[in-house]
Order: structure tokens, then C-alpha cells, then sequence
């Protein structure tokens, strides 16, 4: 593999097992890199989790919707690759369909 895999990930944030999970697992080949995300349903609480874990201010999102339509205006080489959703399974719907619309792999 060339580069990287960028990942972007829907829920999992503080509090949240699955998302850990979600992130250790995705990095014990270092084939993936976590670049953007939306953590929780409240964006003050998403936005100051993603800054907890390092991630770059302009790549925290308020909403998932938000988050397929800025990630699919950057150019192919930055943008996420694919999406983890992680909320409840009840929840995976909507932000599932807007990935896939938005023409990123879930």
C-alpha cells in the first residue's frame, strides 16, 4: 500500500467503548490514520473529543451530513477514504446512507 487509509468515524466519543475499540483496531497494522469525525449528537462535546485525540480543528465536524459534504468537496488525496460508524445500531441508518451518497464506503 502506497499511503494510508484515511478514516473518518460517526460516534464513539468520550465514554464510548466501541469507539476505542474501533480506533485501536484500525491502527494495529498502521495501514490507517483517523482524520476527521462527528463523536457525539452534541457538537461541543464531538468538537472537544476530537481535539482530546489530535485531530486537526478544521476536520471536526457538528454533524454527520456535514461531514460527507465538506470531506467530498476536498481533493481525493486528503479526504477520508471511508467511514466507521459507531453509534448505537439503531442510529447507523442515516449516517450510512449519507456516506454512501456522498460516495464514501462505510
Amino acid at each position: 500500500m502506497d499511503r494510508k487509509l484515511k478514516m473518518g468515524m460517526v460516534g464513539g466519543g468520550s465514554g464510548a467503548f466501541i469507539g476505542g475499540i474501533h480506533r485501536m483496531g484500525a491502527q494495529l497494522d498502521g495501514q490507517i490514520e483517523l482524520v476527521c469525525g462527528v463523536f457525539s449528537s452534541n457538537s461541543e462535546q464531538s468538537i472537544s473529543f476530537g481535539k482530546e485525540i489530535y485531530l486537526d480543528e478544521d476536520r471536526l465536524y457538528k454533524t454527520f451530513d456535514e461531514m460527507m459534504a465538506c470531506e467530498a468537496r476536498l481533493p481525493k488525496e486528503q479526504r477520508m477514504d471511508f467511514v466507521s460508524i459507531v453509534t448505537q445500531n439503531n442510529l447507523h441508518f442515516a449516517p450510512a446512507m449519507s456516506a454512501l451518497n456522498h460516495g464514501f464506503p462505510v
